[in-house]
């Protein structure tokens, strides 16, 4: 019965490792839109800005200085809009030059939270035909294969331990 659950969780273990590839391409997919629309969001406030004889950082300034807490706000929103385009930038260049599975790891160290929730919410699982996909599989089987042996031998040792009965 061992085996059989050893097998059962190497197999659930490799499954959803295996998809750590596809999530990872589909967050990057995702990557591209949100610099995409960054970068129409804020070449319109710098066309604005540019109008009025403003740079970015004085028409932001400005706005931040404002007596009017909205427009205050909408400072903070530009600025981190900025901060947040200039990480998601150099984000996808690290994943442009990163191989298959140092993507993954680019990810999971740098991923920006709104945009992988974006992911997940739509994410569509894949079948791993690529050797990332294969590599990603095989480390989680073999994470589910040693959680079982020790699972198994902590309740072998458990069962010697207990005294006896008399």
């Amino acid at each position: 019965m061992a085996r059989i659950m050893m097998l059962i969780v190497m197999l659930l273990s490799g499954t959803a490792t295996s998809q750590l590839p596809e999530f990872t391409q589909q967050y990057r997919q995702r990557l591209g839109g949100a610099i995409d629309a960054l970068e129409e969001i804020l070449a319109d406030f710098n066309r604005d800005a540019a109008r009025y004889g403003l740079t970015s950082a004085e028409a932001i300034a400005r706005q931040k200085s404002s007596e009017d807490p909205f427009i205050r706000a909408r400072g903070d929103s530009m600025l981190n809009a900025e901060i947040r385009l200039s990480r998601l930038k150099l984000q996808r260049e690290e994943l442009e030059t990163a191989g298959p599975l140092d993507r993954m790891i680019i990810f999971a160290r740098d991923f920006d939270p709104t945009l992988a929730q974006a992911t997940a919410e739509d994410y569509e699982p894949a079948v791993p035909v690529t050797p990332a996909g294969f590599a990603s599989a095989g480390v989680g089987a073999l994470g589910g294969l040693l959680i079982m042996r020790l699972l198994i031998g902590a309740a072998r040792l458990g069962r010697r331990t207990r005294p006896a009965r008399h």
